[in-house]
């Protein structure tokens, strides 16, 4: 009788274990077949007609808003050629090269192919991409820009250059998982506009969303690496390279529609305004590709983002919390930033004035600052220790940057610059630790 028990549990254990093999060899030929839409490739124009200076030049203006170079240019690199690190928690991705080369490039894809790429997540072979290539966010471009950008891509100066393979951790090395991943996080599908919006509106939603791939980086992701879709705009820490993302949803992060439309305009397209500039991987992008938008993209992009539902971060007390943040009584408190303000005095009031107002146009204000006064505090942390530096651009060839004060200033001094910054001139926000600096000394600068 026991033995039948026994042999019974076994057939029970060995049928769940094949009901549950079963269901990921499913959901893989589902991730590999079965999400795509019922859109179908066309046959490609390039074999058609020569194409035109107008579809050439649409092609560029597209490239550069989808800013394809930011990826696809390695650091010193021929343009477009790939050889790019991407660091990320699964190991490197190294990006491919998209010159019309034949032997190490696209110039046998056709447009077909491309399409493939950019709406399905698949190269010329069948092979799945990773969504380190953000086709979850190109997905929503439409066939005809893709068209484009394929007739420029194609019009290049081809570039031999062969490409590397990707080092990247197992089992993320393995493309079955990309299938599981396809599966669960990836729909493709254009964009439909809204017949409740403005033209604008639906213009800046195709924008945010997917050539400008706004949620790559501004959107919190899971232990896969997915998000909520191309229109998570919940703000995340990048992986790797030690930089923040900041919500573009959130009213204690930008709070972007509470600044002024022609601010929030500069600060897109030249990469500064009157108070603020921006830094780090949001440089890269305005000197890349933002500052080349035609100022009604700008707008439309603007819109779109300032009518985005605003929530407070509920979760800032419980992150402190987690960080281990210290809560100190006010006599403790007015003791740090007592210290601190001897060091703003000492190193940071000639630029951005006695009492954090900075200089328009100049140098950033911190009284009001939201970016100094997030909870995550990895941005300003990393322009004390390396240094600040606004993107050079035709509307603002000149830009004043920040030294680096790493050589100066100790972790502890860090920290109560800091806390002094972010509890002075009306700011609120928490106390830092030495111990919250000093994993950013050493953190790369690419």
């Amino acid at each position: 009788m026991i033995d039948k028990i026994k042999f019974s549990l076994k057939r029970l254990v060995l049928g769940v274990f094949a009901v549950l093999v079963l269901s990921l060899l499913v959901l893989a030929a589902y991730g590999y077949w079965g999400v795509d839409d019922k859109s179908s490739p066309r046959s490609s124009p390039d074999g058609e007609s020569s194409p035109t200076l107008a579809q050439i030049t649409q092609g560029a203006y597209l490239a550069k808003q989808a800013n394809c170079m930011g990826c696809h240019t390695a650091r010193g690199g021929a343009v477009y050629a790939g050889g790019r690190v991407m660091q990320s928690e699964f190991g490197n991705f190294i990006t491919p090269n998209i010159t019309p080369d034949l032997k190490t490039g696209i110039g046998k894809w056709s447009a077909d192919d491309f399409w493939n790429a950019l709406h399905s997540g698949k190269g010329k072979d069948g092979r799945l991409l990773y969504p380190a290539f953000p086709y979850p966010n190109y997905t929503h471009i439409t066939r005809a820009d893709a068209d484009a950008m394929y007739v420029y891509f194609q019009s290049l100066t081809p570039v031999v250059q062969s490409n590397a393979s990707h080092d990247l951790a197992f089992p993320y090395n393995q493309r079955v998982a990309i299938s599981l991943w396809r599966a669960v996080y990836f729909r493709p599908g254009e964009l439909k506009p809204e017949p409740n919006q403005s033209l604008n509106w639906n213009r800046g939603a195709y924008l945010v969303r997917g050539l400008g791939h706004c949620s790559a980086c501004h959107s919190a992701r899971n232990q896969f690496g997915a998000n909520q879709g191309s229109n998570d705009f919940s703000g995340g820490e990048m992986a790797r390279i030690h930089w923040y993302a900041p919500s573009l949803v959130s009213k204690d992060e930008l709070n972007l529609p509470a600044i002024p439309a022609a601010q929030l305009d500069a600060l897109l397209k030249h990469g500064a305004n009157q108070q603020r500039a921006v830094s780090g991987p949001m440089a890269e992008v305005v000197k890349n590709s933002l500052q080349y938008w035609q100022d009604s993209d700008i707008a439309a992009m603007r819109e779109y983002l300032q009518a985005q539902p605003q929530s407070s971060n509920a979760a800032q007390d419980l992150l402190d919390r987690s960080l281990q943040r210290p809560q100190l009584s006010q006599e403790e408190l007015q003791r740090l930033l007592d210290h601190g303000q001897k060091i703003y005095l000492k190193h940071c009031a000639e630029c951005h004035g006695r009492g954090g107002e900075g200089r328009a146009g100049v140098y950033p204000a911190l009284k009001g600052n939201a970016a100094i006064q997030m909870t995550s505090v990895t941005n300003p942390v990393r322009i004390i220790l390396a240094g600040g530096f606004a993107p050079d651009t035709a509307g603002n060839s000149r830009p004043y940057g920040m030294p680096p004060f790493a050589p100066f200033l100790d972790d502890s001094e860090v920290a109560l610059v800091m806390t002094y910054i972010r509890n002075s001139w009306g700011n609120k926000g928490s106390v830092i630790s030495p111990s919250e600096v000093n994993p950013y000394r050493t953190a790369p600068l690419d």
